[in-house]
């Protein structure tokens, strides 16, 4: 069965929330040069352009990869981090967090608890996308885009069991559970 695709938020939205957030970041990282750390899958597309749309210099980008959905629709609970940044690298650094989505907050958890222990000179948070009706644990988002519904979305990096990474906008899928 072929999923049902809404649309919820277009293509051109979603570049003028990237560049409004690059604007933000450029503001309070003006006289320093970041690490950006982008937490895979999901964030590689809103990353790339994310980092596309900064003045600031950026002194390096690094991947994180967290899991805790598997191939469902609901997070399991239990966040594996199965790649992270160098503790040499974070240490003494300004670091951001790119993050597409902050739901359970459990994932941004998790990688918050890892960075710290390499003690950075700061960490601060970059979500596109925060969906705060399934928060399990609090997060404090630094440089939020977009509040969105308890809906699953899909598109600019975000998928469903790997697949709509593709799409240019963001959509809800309706009836994930029968695919």
């Amino acid at each position: 069965m072929t999923a049902k695709l809404v649309q919820l938020i277009s293509q051109q939205s979603i570049a003028e929330t990237v560049k409004r957030l690059a604007q933000e970041l450029d503001r309070d990282y003006r006289d320093r040069t970041p690490i950006v750390i982008g937490v895979l899958k999901g964030s590689f597309i809103f990353l790339a352009d994310l980092i596309r749309q900064m003045q600031t210099p950026i002194q390096l980008v690094e991947l994180i990869k967290l899991s805790s959905y598997g191939s469902g629709t609901v997070s399991s609970g239990k966040v594996q981090m199965e790649m992270g940044a160098p503790a040499a690298v974070i240490a003494g650094q300004d670091i951001i967090v790119v993050e597409d989505i902050v739901d359970t907050g459990l994932s941004t958890t998790k990688a918050f608890q890892v960075l710290s222990g390499y003690e950075p000179k700061s960490l601060k948070l970059c979500a596109l996308l925060d969906k705060p009706d399934r928060r399990k644990v609090p997060v404090a988002i630094d440089y939020l885009g977009v509040t969105i519904p308890d809906k699953f979305i899909v598109g600019y990096g975000i998928d469903f069991d790997e697949r709509y990474r593709q799409l240019p906008d963001i959509y809800t899928l309706e009836s994930p559970t029968e695919l």
